[in-house]
């Protein structure tokens, strides 16, 4: 038996935020003062390093649990099953709920059933759960579907990522300009073909990892207990390039593919150059060099959107709307992602 991704669907907020719209925007140093670069160059160099030249961010009335319905309908709807056949729902995000004209998170009740709600499930067999691991946290919700339905607990389940991370960042902090948006769901199931799901490797590392992503008072108001989310980027970036590419390896050695079998790579989408890193490393640790084409990339026009990003990722390659060519039956894609905890995760995934 396989266990398989048969639906996919994604929501891509449409607001669009440009690079331009920041230029109004006073950036601080950590200790409150002013950066020693005008508002043009701190754009221009953001962009060097990230990649990103816009993002997109939710309707005022919109929520994280409202863009997860709306991929998961789409999901749903791909893999053409009654939504009363599932047996999980599985949300992945970091901070719940968050209105507009707020910053407080909201998780009562979870998203999962907040999300059932709005799908009109009945059936109370189904159960709903959300789970916070970082940006993460959509791989390792399709690895805790994979646990459920090669024990014989489910047949059937539904894995959200869904973020609006628009609504929990320092408009004084520079790392703003990251983040962005939007939801994507994925149908999980076991099959009798194989292939599907055929390795993963998931790890924590805290001890002294754990707060390089976290939430932190604004530049500007130090006095004001208001938190947003803070991240220590050069930690980040040598940790990812140091561990994701060993958990990548340590997945494909384990599943018994050659590495010139990969297809694609579906990387989350947290900094251009972070990625590529990423990737070329993981080659280099088969002495080869990275594959051109080998890594499709959203975050130059969708910036990152945590747990959104690999879903959406994945939902728009399969619509041809990010390379031309096509994954064909057999075809071996790796998933990997790096996020708060500090979290790693890898999957081996055969088409």
């Amino acid at each position: 038996m396989g266990v398989k991704i048969t639906g996919v669907g994604s929501y891509i907020p449409q607001h669009v935020e440009k690079n331009e719209s920041f230029m109004e925007n006073t950036f601080l140093n950590t200790d409150g003062s002013k950066i020693n670069y005008s508002t043009d160059v701190i754009i221009d160099k953001f962009k060097a390093i990230t990649g990103i030249a816009e993002r997109r961010y939710a309707k005022t009335h919109q929520t994280a649990s409202d863009l997860g319905f709306l991929a998961a309908e789409k999901a749903i709807e791909d893999a053409g099953i009654d939504p009363e056949t599932l047996d999980y729902i599985i949300v992945a995000h970091n901070f719940g709920d968050v209105r507009s004209d707020s910053v407080q998170s909201d998780i009562l009740p979870s998203l999962a059933s907040r999300i059932k709600h709005s799908l009109g499930i009945k059936n109370p067999s189904c159960v709903g759960y959300d789970i916070l691991f970082g940006c993460p946290g959509w791989v390792e919700g399709v690895i805790q579907a994979n646990a459920y339905i090669k024990s014989g607990i489910a047949k059937r389940c539904l894995v959200i990522g869904a973020e609006t991370l628009s609504r929990v960042v320092d408009k004084y902090d520079r790392d703003s300009m990251i983040y962005s948006d939007g939801a994507g769901a994925t149908i999980i199931e076991g099959t009798a073909e194989e292939g599907g799901i055929l390795t993963h490797k998931t790890a924590t590392f805290a001890a002294d990892e754990a707060y390089y992503l976290f939430s932190g008072k604004s530049y500007a108001e130090p006095e004001n207990d208001t938190r947003y989310i803070k991240m220590h980027g050069r930690k980040i970036y040598n940790f990812a390039l140091t561990n994701v590419p060993l958990a990548m390896k340590e997945c494909v050695d384990e599943s018994g593919v050659s590495i010139d079998r990969i297809k694609k790579i579906f990387i989350h989408q947290a900094n251009e150059k972070m990625d590529e890193a990423i990737v070329a490393r993981f080659y280099k640790l088969y002495d080869k060099p990275m594959p051109d084409h080998i890594m499709p990339m959203s975050i130059s026009k969708l910036g990152n959107s945590s747990v959104a990003t690999i879903p959406t990722l994945y939902d728009l390659y399969l619509q041809g709307e990010i390379q031309q060519d096509n994954l064909n039956p057999g075809d071996v894609i790796i998933f990997a992602s790096v996020g708060a905890g500090m979290n790693i995760n890898a999957m081996v995934y055969k088409y």
